[in-house]
C-alpha cells in the first residue's frame, strides 16, 4: 500500500510528463529545453546534496567532477564510442578522479575542505583551458556534436528534444530513488551520525574516513551521469560551463531548498533554474544582469530567517525542537 508521500511522488512525476507530452504537442522546443536543463541541475544537486546535505562535507569543486564526466563523454563520442559504452568509462573516469582527491582529504574538515576542493575545481578549469593537445582550450570541442552517435535503446533512436527530456526524467527519477535507498540504509544513517557530530560517531566505531570517502566517490556518479547526457543533448562542451559560479550556483540550490532533503533540492532548482527563465521570458533580458544580485539577497534573506532552507530535512527540524 502507497503511502501519502509516494503517491505524491508519482503524482508529481506523471504530471511532469503529461505536461511535457503537451508541450511537444504545442512544438513548445524552449519550454521543453528549460525542463531538460533543471533536469540536469537536479542530477548535480542529488550528487552534491550526497556529500553538503548528508554528510556535511563543505565541497566547493563540484562543478570539476561534472566536467570531468562531460570531456570523457566528448572525448569518447569522438572515437565513435556509443552512449551505453560511454556512460559507465565517464563514471569510472571522473570516480577515479574524485577518489584521487578524496582519499587525502578526508583527514580536513570545514573551511579546509572547502579551500582544497575549490582549488581542484579551479586547477581543473585551468588544465581545460589550457591543455589544447586534448581539449581545443578556451574554443572548447567543435563538431562533437556531428560526430557523436545517435543514441539508441534496442530499435529506437533519440532524435528529437522531447526524447532527450524523457531519457533525463528517467536517469533523474532513478538517481532519486537509488539516493533514498541509500539514506534509509546503514551507510546513510552514518552519513547524517558524521554530519551532527563526526566526533562522536568515530567513538561510537563508524569508520568515519571510510563513510566520508565513499559518499565523496558516490556522488560523482550523478555529476558524471549529468555530463554524459549534457554532451549528448547539446553537442558541445567548452571550459565556459564549468566555472567557479556554476559551483556556487550548485551550492546554493542545495542550500536555498533545504540540506538533506530531496524534496528541498528539487525545489531550489526550479527556484533557481527555472523561475529565472521563466522571469526572463515574461520581464525581458535585461532580467539576467540583476540574477547574480537577486540571489545573492536571496541567500541573506534566508540566512536570517531560515537558515535551514525553505523545505528543511524532517528530522533535523525536530532535532532543533527537542533542543529547545
Amino acid at each position: 500500500m502507497l503511502n501519502k508521500r509516494k503517491m505524491l511522488e508519482i503524482a508529481l512525476i506523471l504530471i511532469i510528463i503529461i505536461i511535457a507530452y503537451f508541450l511537444h504537442i504545442e512544438q513548445e522546443f524552449y519550454s521543453l529545453h528549460i525542463l531538460s536543463l533543471m533536469g540536469i541541475y537536479v542530477l548535480l544537486v542529488l550528487g552534491l546534496n550526497m556529500v553538503i546535505g548528508n554528510t556535511g562535507l563543505l565541497d566547493l569543486g563540484f562543478i570539476a567532477f561534472y566536467a570531468i564526466g562531460a570531456y570523457s563523454a566528448a572525448l569518447l563520442s569522438i572515437k565513435g564510442l556509443s552512449f551505453w559504452i560511454i556512460l559507465p568509462i565517464s563514471i569510472l573516469i571522473t570516480g577515479f578522479f574524485r577518489f584521487l582527491l578524496g582519499k587525502p582529504l578526508m583527514r580536513l574538515r570545514g573551511d579546509y575542505l572547502a579551500i582544497v576542493t575549490l582549488g581542484f575545481g579551479e586547477i581543473t578549469r585551468l588544465v581545460l583551458n589550457n591543455w589544447d593537445y586534448l581539449t581545443n582550450g578556451p574554443k572548447g570541442l567543435p563538431g562533437v556534436g556531428e560526430r557523436i552517435q545517435p543514441i539508441k535503446l534496442f530499435t529506437f533512436t533519440f532524435t528529437q528534444e522531447l526524447h532527450y527530456f524523457y531519457l533525463i526524467l528517467f536517469f533523474t527519477v532513478g538517481s532519486i530513488f537509488a539516493i533514498r535507498r541509500v539514506e534509509r540504509s546503514k551507510i546513510g544513517r552514518a552519513f547524517v551520525a558524521i554530519r551532527e557530530d563526526e566526533t562522536a560517531a568515530e567513538v561510537s566505531g563508524i569508520n568515519t574516513s571510510d563513510i566520508k570517502l565513499f559518499s565523496f566517490v558516490t556522488s560523482s556518479i550523478f555529476a558524471a551521469i549529468a555530463g554524459v547526457i549534457y554532451v549528448h543533448w547539446i553537442g558541445f562542451v567548452s571550459p565556459e560551463s564549468f566555472t567557479f559560479w556554476e559551483s556556487v550556483f550548485l551550492v546554493c540550490m542545495v542550500v536555498l531548498g533545504g540540506m538533506g532533503n530531496l524534496l528541498g533540492i528539487i525545489f531550489g532548482v526550479v527556484l533557481l533554474v527555472g523561475t529565472p527563465e521563466f522571469l526572463r521570458v515574461t520581464l525581458g533580458g535585461e532580467f539576467v544582469l540583476y540574477r547574480m544580485l537577486i540571489f545573492g539577497l536571496l541567500m541573506v534573506i534566508l540566512v536570517i530567517f531560515r537558515p535551514q532552507g525553505i523545505i528543511p530535512e524532517k528530522r533535523r527540524t525536530l532535532e532543533l525542537v527537542s533542543e529547545k
